[in-house]
Parts: C-alpha cells; structure tokens; sequence
C-alpha cells in the first residue's frame, strides 16, 4: 500500500482530498480539486458495496465434468458498452422459469468486492436452442434478447457481473443461478489502463460440452477452428473447480484481483476489452497499460496498437504469460455484428528450432504466423509451455525491488504458473530481473524469465512471466488460489505488492 509520512493510504489520502474538496466548493473549484475528483475509481469506491454477490447455486450438466448449467445460462451481445449505448441480455432457462437480473460493478468497495448497480426483471425465462455445430466447429447462438439495457452515463468504467437466478422453486429443490459478464469502457485519458484477456477467455471456453478451440478431435492445437461470443461461458474446465467462473470466463480466477487492488489503493483506472485495443491511439490515452492474467490470443492489430504504444511513451505491464501467442483475428458474427468470432491462424513468433527438434508437431500444421511477440514483450512463450514454480529475484538492485528487502536468489513461493515467458529478447538495455526453472510435463524443466527494457521516451516494458503474478496482490471474496503441476501460488505476498506498486507509481509518474 502506498503510504504518505503520516502513515495515511494513497486510497484514504484520495477520499479525503475528494471529501475536503466537494465541502469547500461553492461554485467553481481549483484546478488541483478538479484532479482529484476527476478520479471516479475513488468516488466510485465510496459508494455501498454489496456483500451478497456471488452465485450460491450452480447446476452444472453433469456431475464431475459438467461445462454449462442449462437450468439457467446467457451470454451479451457485445464484449464492451460504453455509456448511453445498449447491450442485450440473451438469457436461456430449461425448464422454462421467471428470472431476474442483479447487475454489479466490480471493485473493492471497502472489502466487499462488488457493488449493485441495477435489477432487472422479473423476467419470463424460457429454453433456448442449443446451436447446430457450423463450419469451423463453431457453436453460434442466435438466441432471442431477453432484456436489453441503455447504460447510465454515470456508469463507471469497470467488469460488471449480471447474477442470474430463477426465481421459482423447480419442484422445490431451490432456485438456480449463473452469470453474465460485460465490461463498460470510457474514451477518458487515465493513468491505468486494464485490458480484460476476454478472447482468450472465449478460447478456453467449451459450451456447450466439448467446444473451445483446443477440443478438435483432430489435435489440441487443430487449424481453422473458430468460436463465438454468442453463447456462454462455461465453467472453466480444469486447474481450479470453482462455480464463479459459469459465466464469467477466466476473469474471476486469473485477473479479479489486479481490478480489487487497483480500486483498493485508488488508482485511476478504465477498463476495456482485447477488442477495444486495435488501433495506434486506443492503448495511448494512458499511462501504464495492463495485460492481465492468461492472454493469449491476439488479433494482428492488438500487437501493433501496442508496439505503437510503447513508441509513444506508454508504459506497459504484462502481468500474464503466454502473451500474444496465437494470431486470432475477429470477424463478424453471422448476423454482420463486428468483432464476434475469432479464429486460431497460428502462432506469432513460432517455435525455436531446437523447440521444433524437441518436440515436433507439437502446435500442429502451424509454422510462424506474425511478427516475434518478444519484441513487444521482452521474452516469448517457451517449449515446455505448461509449468509452475517459484518467483526468483535475479537483480534486487533493480528500482522494481526497492522496499522490498529482497536479495539475489529469495524466492517467492509457487508465484510463476501455470504457463510463462522464457528466451529473453535482444532488445536494447533489457535487463532480466528474475529467473528460474519450473516443474512442467516434460523430462526438461521449462525456464522462464521475467524481464524489463526501456522504452524510447522513458517508458519501460515490465514482463512478469506468470500467468499468476496477480495472485500475489489480493484475495478478494469468490476468489480461489489455483493449483497446477504440483504447485500453486499462496496469495497475497508484500513483495509482490511493492514490487507492483513500485512499477506503477514510476509509470505514473514519468509519463
């Protein structure tokens, strides 16, 4: 947490700035209180927050290794709204029930994790089809709008969550209930940016049972295959068994914790998804820009919007791993809505040739599709890709590790997973701050690298190599730790919390 010489919160220094401010002001206010308020994170965070958030009730298909939960299930027309425009809800109940939807903000909201936005219904559910198998094993609803909703012009930019629940009884066994996800962006300058990994999100995805873009019986890594936003999330099918993520894609598990922790100490933030990112301009209306989590699909334009990014002095951090790894670019859905199914073209940077020798066929027909991501990264997916082990500090002289205590070779526990960065990039100045093995699939461990070079106008790339570096930052409500090749993170730890916050205050402040 930051800190002022008093031992105040950055968060609580903010709020009471906001509060000063607003009890002063009898018409116009100062140009340094019109700073302040304009941080709607911290005024956002001090309204209500709602405790009973969570889905509670979650009939999945099949018991064990069930994906969707017919009894109630839905998906948005659009990955991102921004204010006065609309979305729809597509929503599916069988058997056919009454139903509503609670919609909440997702944030800290001093602890509680969400905060109630807007209720819609009762609404009259009924089952709707389970779409025909088309080309490219694609699985494309076209299900009839339930509800649709004009968002509020005082909507702050964030991930809301629609909690769907039944509300009969179903032959007295209790209602039911889901989710849906969107995220509400903004065209305002911020100083952080949070890019949701939804593509990836929708990859991994395999409503209705078997199909995500890994589930071709031909091979896990099969060419021309394509999935659509136009059905619903299903649970997420393996390293963690948790009902939150009906609904939710990967969110709740992979990058939940950055968007708590952020709003926590009050970091001025917006939100947006993988397709808010496709031109030069979209990534540079702020400061630090995050890749969260698991991000690994990439349409063309999302690689050079932020290599654009970086030469415009934007500072960028990738709290993920195997980023930018596969090409999938967007296309219209069936019924001509843009950005709505994307389709694996293969990997950016390819496999090194000892990767090829080692492990042939192992991304299928692919050879090298796109430009080598570790030159916007600073290091690239590796062979073995699939790993777990420990965060270790190679350069504690680094600024990155001020306050922390750290010394060469502390380790922390279990922080690097399940996949990661390895083959540091030959860019100039780049330095590698921590590095080490990992226990993984293979007789070879894999070895990762976690990475930092310069930008061109004082700017820096920081690469965590971790799909799991958020982890370490907060264990907000509904939040699982995940558990992968014999290890697992252990949550919140300081060190990666200074380490964190250390990263961005510098890019912050010296953009």
């Amino acid at each position: 947490m930051t800190h002022d010489s008093t031992g105040h919160s950055r968060r609580d220094v903010l709020k009471g700035a906001i509060a000063a401010s607003l009890a002063s002001m009898t018409g116009g206010e100062s140009a340094s209180a019109a700073s302040i308020t304009s941080n709607r994170i911290v005024a956002e965070n001090s309204q209500p927050g709602s405790r009973d958030w969570q889905v509670t009730r979650v009939a999945l298909d099949r018991i064990g290794s069930g994906i969707r939960s017919p009894k109630i299930e839905g998906y948005c027309s659009k990955q991102s709204v921004a204010a006065g425009e609309t979305i729809d809800f597509k929503i599916s109940t069988d058997p056919a029930a009454p139903f509503q939807i609670e919609i909440f903000r997702m944030g800290y909201y001093d602890g509680a994790g969400a905060r109630l936005m807007h209720t819609v219904g009762p609404l009259d559910g009924k089952p709707q089809p389970l779409p025909e198998v088309g080309l490219q094993r694609l699985r494309e609803c076209l299900w009839e709008t339930s509800a649709e909703l004009k968002i509020p012009d005082d909507w702050t930019s964030g991930v809301y969550l629609g909690r769907l629940t039944t509300l009969t009884d179903d032959n007295g066994t209790g209602y039911y209930q889901s989710f849906v996800i969107f995220i509400v962006r903004d065209d305002r300058r911020a100083d952080v940016m949070f890019q949701c990994s939804d593509n990836t999100w929708q990859a991994y995805n395999q409503w209705p049972d078997s199909y995500s873009l890994y589930t071709d019986p031909r091979a896990a890594h099969a060419a021309d295959v394509s999935v659509s936003f136009d059905r619903p999330y299903g649970k997420f099918p393996f390293l963690i068994e948790s009902a939150q993520s009906v609904g939710t894609g990967e969110f709740l598990l992979w990058e939940y914790p950055l968007c708590y922790w952020l709003e926590q100490h009050g970091y001025d933030v917006t939100y947006c998804s993988n397709s808010d990112v496709l031109t030069p301009e979209s990534a540079s209306r702020c400061k630090a820009f995050f890749s969260v989590g698991h991000d690994e699909y990439w349409d063309l334009r999302q690689y050079h919007s932020l290599m654009q990014a970086v030469k415009n002095g934007i500072n960028i951090l990738f709290l993920s791993a195997n980023v930018c790894y596969m090409m999938a670019p967007f296309t219209p859905s069936s019924d001509g809505r843009p950005l709505r199914i994307i389709t694996r073209d293969g990997p950016y940077g390819g496999l090194s040739d000892e990767e090829k020798k080692a492990y042939p066929n192992i991304l299928g027909p692919f050879e090298r599709s796109g430009p080598e991501e570790s030159q916007l990264i600073g290091a690239r997916t590796v062979v073995p890709f699939n790993g777990s082990g420990d965060w270790i500090c190679t350069m504690p002289e680094h600024w990155m590790f001020a306050e922390t205590g750290m010394k060469k070779g502390d380790r922390i526990p279990g922080l690097i997973g399940w996949e990661f960065h390895g083959d540091p990039a030959d860019i100039p100045g780049l330095e590698v701050v921590g590095e080490g093995n990992v226990l993984s699939w293979g007789e070879t461990p894999g070895k990762w690298a976690a990475t930092i070079y310069p930008g061109p106008q004082g700017n820096f790339v920081f690469n965590a190599s971790t799909i799991w570096w958020v982890q370490g930052l907060a264990s907000p409500p509904g939040h699982m730790l995940p558990w992968s090749h014999w290890s697992r993170p252990q949550g919140p730890d300081e060190r990666v919390q200074k380490i964190t916050q250390n990263l961005l205050d510098r890019a912050i402040s010296s953009s």
